[in-house]
């Protein structure tokens, strides 16, 4: 198994200006070809800086990849890195040059005397087109390592890896021997972190080449599994296994696993509506929206989706919804009786097929002692019953967090509460 290694460069990843995530889908892409990645770093726009983290990584991985810098202002500097590190010197490629005038022409623009600085490349290095931005990248070998440059805008160095890096790699390592690793991930929801390793604690063996990790977040608890494998004999022993632990997690789990993979809890819940042919409508208040949001990520999702109205004050959900002044007045805005109002007011509204609603509070102000920062009242309203015996229901939650944290808490029970209706509910009647 060869062992990779990232870089990304820029000093706003160091300064909280920005998230690093060209890491994510790198590792990921890494793993399908073969390569573990066994070392990631940081590092500011610092010529020499960069030049001795690079010069580490060729030490100790096959596969070092670089991301950012390769833009045309003073401060991104990692092609004069490379070219430093390495003994590579500069020199200007007319195909690097042509491929970025032809993508700022496409744009109505013209290369500027900066952004000429794009089509240097350390010599000898294989050029990388950027079919997303302007910034070329590139390829070489040195000492024992692949060395690979990709811009540090995601859409960009995402596109350039595949087409191009991911490529490259394969055919490096098809005359070796056929290693993988194999990853799932299950996302769940509704079990602490703690609670969830002890429910399957005793399911994963206690070999090296199964490695089990628990990453908690507020949209719940991610399981990952990754194993070593290859196609001999042996290999094939290994991914049997796999295959059975991964079976026996599952199990053990149950409705707690809300999606597996890349897949997002607004995917599985816009898989779900669409089977059934049914259509939803949102009644948001602390969410602000963030349910609509999340949904409208999803290509398709007009689809099943009809409208969402955020209803806020007290006013609005009178309004908009006809909740009752009386539940206002009697329960308060954050209570079960209200969320079950709002539910059942855009449903009949919309005549859509579900009514979803959500309302608590948010903080970091506004609670009290019977109505703490945090509680959070979800509503779910449909003309027929499902399998439990009913055509609406309400829950409530107790979050805790910053109010960011809390309102996709939040986000995140609804559409669960919403998933396991769905799951709960044979294929319904028109009304």
């Amino acid at each position: 198994m060869r062992r990779g290694e990232i870089i990304a460069i820029g000093s706003e990843l160091l300064l909280g200006g920005r998230l690093d995530t060209n890491s994510i889908f790198l590792s990921d892409g890494l793993a399908e070809a073969g390569v573990e990645v066994r070392f990631k770093t940081v590092v500011g726009d610092v010529e020499e800086d960069i030049v001795a983290v690079l010069r580490t990584a060729a030490r100790r991985a096959e596969v070092v990849l670089l991301t950012g810098g390769l833009g045309p202002t003073s401060d991104d500097c990692t092609r004069e890195a490379v070219a430093c590190a390495t003994g590579r010197p500069l020199r200007r490629r007319a195909g690097a040059v042509a491929g970025m005038a032809k993508q700022l022409a496409a744009w109505g623009r013209t290369p500027s005397a900066a952004q000429q600085r794009q089509g240097l490349i350390p010599a000898g290095a294989e050029v990388l087109a950027n079919q997303v931005g302007s910034a070329p990248g590139f390829a070489l070998r040195w000492q024992r390592a692949l060395i690979a440059a990709l811009p540090g805008v995601p859409a960009e160095a995402e596109r350039m890896f595949a087409l191009s890096l991911a490529p490259m790699l394969r055919r490096a390592m098809a005359s070796e021997t056929a290693e993988r690793i194999e990853r799932l991930t299950l996302h769940t929801l509704g079990l602490p972190e703690s609670e969830l390793e002890q429910a399957i604690s005793g399911l994963v063996p206690r070999i090296g080449w199964i490695r089990l990790g628990l990453l908690a977040s507020p949209l719940g608890v991610t399981v990952s599994l990754t194993a070593t494998v290859s196609d001999n004999r042996l290999g094939q022993k290994r991914f049997g296994q796999f295959g059975e632990v991964l079976r026996n997690i599952r199990k053990k789990l149950g409705r707690h696993i809300y999606a597996e993979g890349p897949d997002t809890m607004e995917q599985v819940v816009g898989r779900e509506l669409t089977s059934r042919g049914l259509v939803l409508a949102l009644a948001e208040s602390c969410t602000g929206g963030l349910i609509g949001h999340r949904l409208t990520q999803v290509a398709g999702s007009s689809a099943y989706l009809d409208r969402g109205v955020v209803c806020y004050s007290n006013r609005a959900k009178t309004e908009l919804l006809d909740v009752p002044e009386r539940l206002l007045i009697r329960h308060g805005a954050v209570s079960a009786p209200v969320a079950a109002a709002m539910a059942k007011g855009i449903r009949l509204r919309s005549q859509a097929s579900v009514g979803l609603s959500v309302t608590g509070i948010a903080g970091p102000g506004g609670g009290a002692a019977k109505k703490p920062v945090g509680l959070v009242y979800v509503g779910l309203d449909t003309y027929q019953k499902n399998g439990t015996g009913k055509a609406s229901t309400t829950q409530a939650f107790h979050f805790h967090g910053s109010r960011e944290t809390i309102k996709l808490r939040a986000s995140q029970a609804a559409l669960n509460l919403l998933r396991e209706w769905l799951i709960a509910t044979g294929p319904l009647d028109r009304p």
